[in-house]
């Protein structure tokens, strides 16, 4: 009788243990920071991290790398060269000016330079430094850090229009 009693209180012990433990996972994945693979700290807001996906990490570093310099008010080595770019550079995380924007644009941009895409000459072309792969991250990484949030069209459409010439044009009528 002892012995199924105490059977009976250490399947009850290991029941609770183990109903603790799926109560502790549930709540650790409601944080998406502990299963993220790299963080980035909101510049609006100190106290947000913001969970970044493994391409997003990579566009982090490129960006820490090479934009830093020009897109952001500070860098780790102290202020950035922003105020001396005219005009000044958007802020890498300045949704309201690159949330409008499509990926295609922002590839071009980068890859391109500035002149190329009717924006500042004093933008680089990155096309011959940086791989397709890093360009794609560092637009995955601008789109994660944006404020207001980045919401994808529900519908891509390029933002590039074919201007018919008269030929064509006549050849609709």
């Amino acid at each position: 009788m002892k012995r199924s009693g105490l059977l009976l209180l250490l399947a009850f012990v290991m029941l609770a243990v183990q109903c603790s433990c799926r109560g502790k996972t549930s709540s650790a994945q409601t944080d998406p920071t502990i299963t993220a693979y790299d963080v980035e700290r909101d510049w609006t807001n100190p106290d947000r991290l913001i969970p970044l996906n493994f391409e997003q990490s990579q566009g982090k570093r490129v960006f820490y790398e090479k934009c830093v310099w020009c897109h952001a008010e500070a860098t780790p080595a102290g202020p950035s060269n922003r105020s001396n770019v005219s005009p000044t550079p958007s802020l890498i995380n300045d949704g309201s000016i690159l949330n409008p924007l499509s990926d295609e644009f922002l590839r071009n941009i980068i890859t391109l330079g500035g002149s190329a895409m009717g924006k500042s000459a004093m933008m680089p072309p990155w096309g011959r430094t940086l791989s397709q792969e890093e360009i794609r991250a560092v637009i995955a990484y601008t789109r994660a850090v944006a404020q207001p949030p980045y919401h994808p069209p529900a519908r891509p459409a390029s933002q590039y229009s074919v201007k018919q010439t008269s030929k064509e044009e006549g050849s609709t009528k």
